[in-house]
């Protein structure tokens, strides 16, 4: 029914079958109405035909022998009106004995019954032929007439919506308000040069105020308002403003409103570019939007309708129903259904047209209200198409989101990719966990990889789980691989990994070692493989000695320092390092092994020689001394040789090794010995650049003058002069500090001496509570009407004068006996109480 187009269709047709087909087989339609239950056909041999909406006669009527012109219900559907070519007009009610007949001497060609005809109180309906007539039922149940327009040609054409009827003669359009019974407006014909017999006015109400006109090539919307009471005076209480008004390309033959936009019927001519004749081509049913003097084509659609090359532009009908948004196009041999497209069209559209990807995210969105398609269908469908196209990575990457957790279906892709040699572009989606396919699956795409791929299958062993494949028979294909090629790192990497899969540590290990792997450590400390390492310590030390000794030293409990040591026997350097940051944690723990430091640090890391000795307590100095001086490691024999008390020999040999006479003077001072004074005072007597050292040097440490009255005359001292200003000052800078800590210290000691004085003057409360420190009775008497004499200390002590010990003393004893036997200072006497 469709033109192909890039565009999508905003409509689907199909003909009305079943029992229409029948009648058309015989009979030609009319006209047809439509109601929300069922259809009213009417046909050129007279009858009338109700139908469900599939097409099926549900009753049929014998009304005329001659053509039905049209058919007219009302909004119950319980009253239909019929008028025929014959002058016949008939209302009545399909489920009651209601019934009118009556027979013009002409024929009628309009019928209309109002809206709410079953009330009794709109028992109402207009008649058309020469002239336009109003039936009314009165009080008695009589029907009278009443003329409502003549004189102006054959009515063709009626519309009664609530209490508006509008119809169509030879001149115009007219809309007559049935409560005020007056006559509203008159719309004129645009293009009198057309039969108004062949190309008939449509009509169209699009709600109770807004009718549409279409006649000729001309559609006109027009609005019923209501008029203000200033504007009356004579005048319909109503009138009409035409709010849009436009020409379409092709005559129309029928109109309906669909929302906000038109649905147009258009009978169309086309000239043959043979012979150059005109003949009838497809009718169109176009949907447009309205603007106010021009409209937009929506969609337009050729209708390949049964004989349309005979037919003309007053065969054709639109009719619709409101509720269900469906459209009829009636023609003599045709009925077909056109109704807006759902979902599941949309979706048809969209697969037909091989854009997948746009109907699996529509089934998505819509997924509650398609019915005829399955997301799962679409994207399988999807999947196809990519692999159909060569885009395998794209197809790979949508089955993620396609296949979700089935299995079975993974399994099946699978298989497909295998087919046409595309496994590994769908490798990187496999499901790897919920669901977990076949283990067959897996190791199909690991060989694959295998045989052409050894990065892309080292990538897959690290990111695939080991349980989702038989892990020992990809160990023999890898190991198989390496007896071709056995120095491939990468094979070799992924083959270590494997046996750690397989708990195979040893072997890893021993490959990870191998290739100096990074991981190596990582791999002992996560699986606790110290055991097996206890041989291998040498290619872990030489692979990275740092790493190496902190992961040893961090695990003694599991490898002892001594066979740590043990096996580094033959490498010195190694076992320097490993000994060296031992040292470095703990002093006392390799305490067995510094003798053997000694020579290490000697011979590796003189450096850090004199620190260790500085260091250790547990080296043995004679072995350490004579290692340094056969080395004649200077600095670290003078340390050895003070350390073991030969100081003046130590001393010596600065002087006459280091030739440094600053270093002389450091260590004589950190000596703090006279007698290496003296002999470094006659060591550099007959020195000047010496001489210059120790002047400017000594001055805190021995009296300048000792070593000044020594100099001989006449040598010459570099600087002489600005050293014997230095002793001067440094001098009077010691003056200057005793004079000031003198000051200090009395300041102190008066600022303290007010504080006891302050703190003796203080009074001391005495009560019940306080106890003789002697004889433990309370202090003071019971009775205190009785004279009594206490003494109390600055300590707070406490006692009966009678109960001090020794013999009474006058003046009382100046200390307490207790402070003073406890050594914690003597306590004054302060208070003497008597009474």
């Amino acid at each position: 029914m469709e033109e192909e187009s890039e565009e999508e269709p905003k409509l689907k047709y199909e003909r009305l079958s079943n029992g229409v087909t029948e009648i058309l087989q015989k009979d030609a339609a009319s006209c047809m109405t439509v109601h929300d239950k069922f259809l009213a056909l009417g046909t050129h041999y007279g009858k009338v035909y109700l139908l469900d909406v599939q097409g099926n006669i549900t009753q049929k009527f014998d009304v005329s022998p001659v053509k039905i012109n049209q058919i007219s219900l009302d909004e119950s559907g319980e009253h239909m009106g019929v008028c025929s070519e014959d002058g016949k007009v008939q209302v009545f009610g399909l489920y009651s004995g209601e019934e009118f007949h009556e027979t013009f001497d002409c024929p009628i060609k309009i019928i209309a019954v109002h809206p709410h005809f079953v009330r009794s109180s709109c028992k109402q309906f207009v008649t058309g032929g020469k002239k336009l007539l109003l039936f009314e039922r009165s009080w008695m149940s009589r029907w009278k007439s009443s003329v409502l327009h003549e004189g102006e040609g054959n009515i063709r054409s009626v519309k009664w919506r609530g209490h508006l009827i509008a119809w169509a003669n030879n001149m115009g359009v007219k809309i007559f308000d049935i409560t005020s019974k007056q006559r509203i407006t008159n719309v004129p014909r645009d293009d009198i040069s057309l039969r108004p017999d062949m190309y008939p006015c449509s009509l169209c109400w699009k709600d109770s105020v807004t009718l549409i006109i279409g006649w000729g090539t001309s559609v006109k919307i027009c609005s019923v308002k209501e008029r203000h009471a200033s504007e009356m005076r004579d005048l319909p209480s109503r009138y009409v403003e035409i709010v849009s008004q436009f020409e379409t390309e092709f005559y129309i033959s029928g109109l309906a409103p669909l929302c906000d936009q038109l649905v147009v019927l258009s009978y169309v001519k086309e000239v043959s570019e043979k012979t150059e004749r005109e003949y009838c081509a497809r009718p169109r049913l176009d949907i447009i939007q309205p603007l106010s003097e021009t409209c937009e084509e929506i969609s337009s659609d050729a209708l390949t309708v049964r004989g349309f090359q005979e037919n003309e532009c007053r065969d054709y009908h639109l009719e619709y129903s409101e509720g269900e948004s469906l459209f009829y196009i009636v023609s003599p041999r045709d009925v077909v259904v056109a109704k807006e497209r759902d979902q599941d069209d949309h979706i048809d559209w969209l697969l037909e047209k091989k854009k997948y990807e746009e109907a699996l995210m529509a089934a998505e969105i819509s997924q509650k209200n398609i019915k005829r398609h399955k997301i799962l269908d679409i994207g399988l469908a999807y999947i196809n198409h990519l692999v159909e196209k060569g885009e395998y990575d794209i197809a790979a990457r949508k089955c993620q989101k396609i296949l979700g957790k089935n299995a079975a279906l993974w399994e099946y892709e699978v298989y497909k990719f295998k087919e046409i040699g595309q496994l590994k572009a769908i490798s990187p989606y496999l499901p790897r966990g919920d669901p977990v396919l076949k283990p067959l699956i897996y190791e199909m795409i690991l060989h694959e990889f295998l045989e052409s791929d050894y990065e892309g299958f080292a990538t897959l062993i690290r990111e695939w789980p080991g349980d989702l494949y038989n892990n020992s028979v990809i160990v023999q294909a890898v190991r198989d691989h390496l007896k071709r090629d056995s120095q491939n790192r990468t094979l070799l990497k992924t083959l270590a990994e494997l046996y750690t899969y397989d708990k195979n540590y040893g072997n890893a290990l021993e490959i990870y070692l191998t290739l100096r792997h990074k991981d190596v450590f990582q791999l002992i400390h996560k699986h606790n493989l110290f055991s097996s390492i206890k041989d291998k310590i040498v290619l872990l030390m030489d692979f990275d000695s740092e790493k190496a000794v902190d992961m040893l030293l961090d695990n003694e409990d599991k490898i002892s320092i001594k066979k740590v040591v043990e096996e580094l026997e033959d490498r010195p350097e190694l076992q320097h390092v490993y000994l060296h940051k031992l040292f470095k944690r703990d002093h006392h723990k390799g305490q067995r092994y510094h003798e053997k430091q000694i020579s290490l640090y000697a011979e590796y890391d003189r450096p850090n020689l004199l620190p260790f000795l500085r260091d250790s307590t547990h080296c043995p100095l004679e072995k350490a001394l004579e290692i340094c001086q056969q080395r004649n490691f200077v600095e670290e024999t003078v340390y050895l040789l003070s350390r073991m008390g030969n100081s003046r020999s130590a001393l010596k040999m600065i002087m006459e090794e280091l030739h440094d006479v600053d270093k002389a003077i450091e260590f004589a001072k950190e000596q703090d010995d006279g007698e290496l004074w003296e002999d470094l005072i006659l060591y550099s007597i007959d020195k000047p650049p010496f001489i210059t050292g120790l002047l400017n040097n000594i001055g805190t440490h021995v009296d300048p003058i000792l070593l000044i009255h020594r100099i001989k005359e006449g040598m010459e001292i570099p600087n002489l002069r600005d050293s014997l200003v230095k002793i001067l000052q440094d001098y009077n800078l010691q003056i200057l500090l005793r004079e000031g800590c003198k000051k200090i210290l009395v300041a102190d000691s008066l600022s303290l001496l007010k504080k006891m004085h302050r703190t003796q003057m203080k009074g001391v409360l005495v009560d019940e509570e306080n106890i003789c420190e002697s004889c433990l009775s309370p202090i003071l008497p019971s009775d205190a009407a009785k004279p009594f004499s206490v003494l109390v200390f600055h300590c707070r002590h406490m006692f009966h004068k009678e109960c001090l010990p020794g013999p009474s003393t006058n003046p009382p004893a100046q200390f307490c006996g207790i402070c003073s036997a406890k050594h914690r200072g003597p306590g004054s006497a302060i208070l003497e109480m008597k009474k």
